[in-house]
């Protein structure tokens, strides 16, 4: 069936959208079409053109002449197209982290994207505020009342008070007149919160809400798409139903070529001696962890959310108050009170929020780079900004990092190249143990497969890597073997090759007397 612009069966469609970026094409003659009612999910590698796609149908980012947008039966050229006209046209957006105010009610943060109803003599009017807010809570389904404090609500909720505030301008409309664009939602949400969220995006577009859905996480979008659109290299590679669609089809969809190492294994089989042995450890969620790391081995760590994952790693680091218990790195006493004490004895982390604890945003890929190693570069205290170039332009080249240049702001790199960069800032120190907590979050299945080859390569030549990942799968995969922390303790250890519903079981299970690492 050849594809049209506009109609009756088309919510939200473009012709010809095309962007260009100091002569190189980002985006090229793309077509898409969403139907009223459907989730349609839009996937694509790093430097796919999706996002440039969003921000363009946002009206953010001004298209190359000659493209049209269509809402309905109605369409406009490009030249025409802007935030304004997208928002009268019916179009809403919720981005990756969307802007909840925690400390707030659940009224309150409605009115944030609205107005606050007013009485008289210009007083807020609570009760119309709250009288609204109970019709959109009710409309929308989420189990809250309007004097709720966001704090108060699970993830997934918090995340749909979101869609309602971007929404709520169609309280007492038909929803089918909206088109609700989704950028990363669930990138935030534990897996317990995820299947919640799913549900009521489903809910929504039964409704006659048309979806659009991005996400890397594919396990999702095959779950809650009608239909999947694939972007590489900013072109559509096609448009299909999700219906008989596989994670490996997807996959191959996205990067050109079928992957069958997603997850590559050792090179060599890990040593049985210790790199880093932890005895009794105590503090925080933590009330005595007893596990060791071998030399040259990804050990991955499994746990729920609050299980206290993150906290074990920052401890290692140095970062997070220890009340007891022992550690020895290479048979010695390691006690790290600080990340400089750790980084000195050759322990390296990246942490799970790679913008807020591990980037300066606005500084250079360059600078990033070499963050933390500037005395290096110093001699006769003159600064050799040649050597320092010559060092971040190989490490691009060794950590596989995509830039047009590397004085280029860090902030305008891909989420999966940001977090390249991080990498590379710490392997090429040639750390003895690497301490990574989620570091694919966020990165499409391209750059995971490449983040995880980094990894192998790092430990074929001598480091050791504790792994964080929430998804048993990933884990189950990545890891040589997983240690299970459940009641601040670890419950057992697993070894290779490790089953992700086992996994899965022993997170979820009653810890067991006399399990030992």
């Amino acid at each position: 069936m050849p594809e049209t612009l506009a109609g009756p069966r088309t919510a939200l469609a473009v012709r010809g959208l095309s962007k260009t970026y100091a002569g190189n094409l980002a985006l090229d003659s793309l077509f898409l079409q969403i139907r009223p009612g459907e989730v349609h999910a839009l996937l694509g590698g790093n430097g796919s053109g999706k996002s440039t796609a969003i921000k363009i149908v946002a009206g953010v980012v001004p298209a190359d002449p000659g493209g049209e947008i269509s809402i309905g039966e109605s369409t406009y050229g490009v030249s025409e197209w802007s935030p304004a006209r997208a928002h009268a046209a019916g179009l809403r957006f919720v981005h990756q982290q969307p802007a909840i105010f925690p400390e707030l009610t659940v009224a309150e943060n409605l009115a944030m994207g609205a107005e606050f109803p007013k009485g008289i003599g210009g007083r807020v009017d609570w009760k119309a505020l709250h009288e609204r807010t109970a019709r959109l809570l009710a409309k929308y389904q989420i189990p809250a009342t309007p004097k709720t404090p966001m704090l108060a609500l699970r993830a997934a909720d918090r995340v749909r008070v979101a869609i309602v505030r971007a929404m709520q301008d169609f309280e007492h409309e038909d929803v089918s007149t909206g088109i609700l664009v989704l950028d990363e939602p669930t990138a935030a949400l534990p897996d317990a919160e995820v299947e919640v969220l799913l549900e009521a995006l489903r809910g929504y577009a039964a409704s006659g809400l048309s979806i659009l859905y991005v996400s890397h996480r594919l396990d999702e979008v095959l779950s809650v798409a009608d239909r999947v659109t694939v972007l590489r290299d900013g072109k559509k590679v096609d448009t299909v139903d999700a219906e008989g669609l596989t994670e490996a089809k997807l996959i191959e969809m996205i990067v050109g070529r079928p992957i069958d190492h997603a997850y590559p294994a050792a090179v060599e089989v890990p040593s049985d001696d210790a790199e880093l042995v932890v005895r009794g450890l105590r503090g925080g969620p933590l009330l005595g962890v007893d596990l060791t790391l071998r030399k040259g081995e990804v050990l991955g760590i499994a746990g729920l959310l609050g299980s206290g994952r993150s906290e074990l790693l920052r401890m290692l680091f140095g970062a997070y108050p220890r009340s007891g218990g022992e550690l020895l790195l290479e048979g010695k006493p390691f006690a790290p009170a600080t990340p400089a004490d750790a980084m000195k004895a050759g322990v390296a982390y990246v942490p799970e929020d790679r913008q807020a604890d591990a980037l300066f945003l606005r500084e250079s890929v360059r600078h990033n780079l070499s963050s933390g190693q500037e005395r290096s570069y110093f001699r006769k205290f003159l600064f050799r900004h040649g050597i320092e170039k010559s060092d971040s332009q190989k490490s691009i080249s060794d950590f596989l990092i995509r830039v047009v240049t590397d004085a280029q702001p860090i902030e305008t790199l891909s989420g999966g190249n940001q977090q390249k960069v991080v990498m590379a800032r710490w392997l090429r120190r040639r750390p003895k143990v690497l301490l990574l907590d989620e570091p694919t979050q966020g990165v499409d299945v391209g750059a995971r497969t490449e983040i995880y080859q980094l990894i192998r390569k790092a430990t074929a030549q001598g480091t050791s890597v504790v792994l964080v990942v929430s998804e048993p799968e990933e884990l189950a995969h990545a890891s040589d073997r997983v240690a299970v922390l459940r009641g601040g303790v670890i419950t057992t250890v697993v070894d290779g090759p490790v089953d992700a519903h086992t996994l899965t079981e022993l997170m979820n299970t009653e810890i067991r007397t006399g399990a030992m690492p």
